[in-house]
């Protein structure tokens, strides 16, 4: 069954959280276990559906954030909180560290740059690599790789856990969520704000704007907006599992003033990714892939690892990043309107998350004050989907494995559609269990899952029918 939205509460929360991506789940938790009265509001049936579903899942040490910036300051605050707190929640982490590999005298007369900005941002352990380490290191790049910086804290997570974890530990310190809440419109009120939704009214003192790509749009509902939001579509190509042994390291390029370029890594997952493409358009929902893109970005990713040749491309997706006029993000209390922006956060939004929502609170506590936390966090592990860590089918009473291309279980799949925060879309039953990602994109297990979802889940299996 499709969670149903709000009834109409005259009772104010403390703080509404609209947008359910990344960030505004690890904005809603932040406030829970800070002791508020909160709710996270989403227009979609399911979390993740926007920005946050598409995007490389590297955890960055913010090496290469412009310093003094904000995105510099929330992105190595959410590293260290995310390394502080991922085993608490069964979260994955795979340290591979990354390379920025220059392939041109020019590319390698900046890389001293690169490693002074990285000690600036903190990150010290940061420095130069010669070709003759870059081969033992990297065996299988191409031949002409010159010269490389070495970022070993960069790592690979799981990009869909972490949120849920957020969102499951928000809901267990008493916040609520609401989903297939579109917000239309909103009054002010002497206590805050009476949020008009398809759903009914939600009464909160304070709103918090974390809504991604239509985050002008509910900006407007407190002021015009002084941002516009553009989104940057990024496609990547996945390729086969059997690729994920060519690189051990993430291979990032030497970045441009416009964009930090095509990447190849692995994934948590065991695939091997490249990506993303950097292209701006006004849609904020159409997140295509084109033939000729996906060409390119393979061309690049066989330029850089000439043995990805010899294996398939399973896959292919699109994100799109929030992009907006301004480099740095727009995150800013409104005293006088109740109301906190956090806006145009882009491809370090994972990672930064959870630094953005301890500065989110601390914008709270400043200007509207402080809640009376709990004597006791409760954590919310969840399922590990990382291939390199024990799973599900690995168990000795584990339940018959429904899609073979990822090994998932029918006890994972049925598990989904429980628990306080129930899988409500096709998108989030893959992004939850994998199913029906591997090489076959579904062909086989299709029938299955959807028996397994019949009567859970109705309009899911009404919508695949």
């Amino acid at each position: 069954m499709t969670p149903a939205g709000p009834r109409s509460d005259p009772r104010p929360l403390d703080v509404a959280v609209i947008g359910a991506g990344v960030v505004g789940c690890a904005v809603f938790r932040e406030f829970a276990i800070a002791g508020a009265r909160c709710a996270l509001i989403e227009r979609d049936a399911d979390l993740l559906a926007g920005a946050s579903k598409g995007n490389s899942a590297i955890l960055h040490t913010g090496f290469d954030a412009t310093p003094g910036t904000l995105e510099a300051r929330c992105v190595g605050d959410g590293y260290r909180r995310y390394r502080e707190i991922h085993a608490k929640l069964n979260l994955p982490v795979l340290d591979t560290g990354a390379v920025v590999v220059a392939w041109t005298a020019q590319e390698e007369a900046a890389l001293p740059a690169i490693v002074a900005r990285a000690h600036e941002n903190g990150v010290r352990d940061v420095r130069l690599m010669g070709a003759a380490e870059l081969r033992v290191r990297e065996p299988r790049l191409a031949a002409d790789a010159r010269a490389a910086v070495l970022v070993p804290g960069e790592a690979i997570i799981d990009p869909w856990s972490a949120p849920l974890a957020y969102a499951l530990q928000g809901l267990a310190h008493g916040g609520t969520v609401h989903r297939n809440t579109l917000v239309k419109g909103g009054t002010r009120t002497p206590e805050g704000w009476k949020l008009a939704t398809d759903a009914g009214v939600i009464h909160a003192r304070v709103v918090v704007n974390c809504a991604g790509n239509f985050g002008d749009h509910v900006e407007a509902i407190a002021r015009p907006s002084p941002f516009r939001i553009r989104p940057r579509k990024g496609q990547f190509v996945v390729f086969d599992k059997s690729a994920s042994a060519i690189a051990s390291s993430i291979v990032l390029p030497v970045p441009t003033e416009r964009t930090k370029g095509v990447v190849v890594c692995r994934t948590i997952f065991g695939n091997l990714i490249v990506g993303p493409t950097a292209e701006d358009q006004d849609d904020r929902t159409a997140a295509t892939v084109d033939q000729a893109a996906l060409r390119a970005l393979i061309d690049t990713g066989t330029r850089i690892l000439p043995a990805l040749a010899d294996h398939p491309v399973t896959a292919t997706y699109a994100g799109l990043r929030p992009a907006t006029e301004h480099k740095d993000y727009q995150i800013e209390a409104l005293p006088s309107a109740n109301w906190i922006t956090v806006a145009g956060i882009r491809s370090t939004g994972l990672t930064g998350s959870l630094g953005i929502a301890a500065h989110v609170r601390d914008l709270h506590e400043e200007h509207f004050g402080r809640f009376d936390p709990p004597a006791t966090i409760i954590w919310t592990p969840v399922d590990n989907l990382a291939e390199h860590r024990p799973r599900g089918h690995m168990a000795c009473d584990r339940s018959r494995i429904v899609c073979h291309c990822e090994l998932v279980t029918e006890r994972e799949i049925a598990a989904a559609f429980e628990g306080p925060l129930p899988v409500a879309s096709l998108g989030g039953l893959k992004r939850r269990t994998r199913c029906m990602m591997g090489r076959c994109q579904g062909f086989y297990c299709t029938r299955r899952v959807m028996e397994i979802a019949s009567g859970r889940c109705g309009d899911l299996v009404e919508h695949i029918a």
